[in-house]
């Protein structure tokens, strides 16, 4: 009983982080788009869009490679260990399911993923990042 509880906690907190990583990747795009027209000096933070490039350049080769994301195969696994039902499929294909009964085959979710990072790459090189700066102190 307690195992089942710790697992559906597991589960949930799993299930959070990948929404904040889907949040992350979706309104960066968005934060860099708005912040480079308005002239935003945060968003050109060389750290920042490294690390949100890499993050849709893994969903971008995730998909193309037919795999499922890791966030979403621990979380199930955890479900199952708790007794919960699970859900077949992709964490983002369930949930435009769940939320907007949107039905669509694998192929359409790997090109919005491939769309998606493309516009990541174009603000890359429209919407410069700052150099990468190495602070040596003596």
């Amino acid at each position: 009983m307690k195992s089942e509880i710790l697992f559906r906690i597991v589960a949930d907190l799993i299930l959070i982080t990948h929404i904040f990583f889907v949040a992350f990747i979706i309104l960066g795009l968005l934060l860099i788009i708005i912040g480079g027209f308005f002239g935003w000096s945060q968003v050109r933070n060389p750290w920042f869009r490294l690390l949100h490039l890499a993050a849709i350049a893994y969903v971008v080769l995730q998909s193309w490679f037919g795999k499922m994301c890791p966030l979403t195969i621990l979380e199930m696994n955890m479900r199952e260990r708790a007794g919960d039902a699970v859900y077949p499929g992709s964490f983002i294909a369930h949930w435009l399911n769940e939320l907007l009964y949107y039905r669509a085959p694998a192929w359409l979710f790997i090109v919005s993923y491939t769309a998606f990072g493309a516009l990541v790459v174009i603000a890359w090189f429209r919407i410069h990042p700052r150099p990468f700066s190495v602070h040596v102190k003596c």
